[in-house]
Order: C-alpha cells, then structure tokens, then sequence
C-alpha cells in the first residue's frame, strides 16, 4: 500500500472517487457562491432580455420554416 502514493514508482496511483455526498456538498457551495454574485433584473433589463429573447427565437423558427420549405420544393 505504500508505493500508491509515492510518486517514484512505476506503479499507477489510484484515486478515489468522490462520493455522492461530497459531489453534492460541492454543488450547494458552488449554487451559494453563485446566488451572492447575481442580482434581479430591473424591469428595463427583463424587457430588453425578452425582446431579444423572443428575437432570436423567431429567427431561428424562421429559418427552419424557409429550410422546411425549400426542402419540400427541392424534393
């Protein structure tokens, strides 16, 4: 067991795998560092984030009708 973790052997070194509990415990962190930095939109930036939003939704609905079509008149 001793040449595991000596780093001069040829052997490989064998990691553990994290367990479930501290994956979560890392994810609550992470989500608490997270939820200090972001900040609620004021209601200018809600509305200019939805126009842009629904946009860019259109656009891409858009351009998947004029591919949709041009595919049915090619065929």
């Amino acid at each position: 067991m001793d040449n595991l973790n000596n780093p001069n052997t040829s052997q490989p070194i064998i990691e553990e795998k994290p367990s479930i509990w501290k994956k979560f415990k890392g994810f609550i962190i992470q989500s608490k560092r997270v939820f200090k930095v972001t900040k609620k939109p004021s209601k200018e930036e809600f509305k200019i984030i939805s126009k842009v939003t629904g946009i860019g939704i259109l656009i891409i609905g858009l351009l998947g009708f004029v591919i949709k079509l041009a595919w049915e008149l090619i065929r």
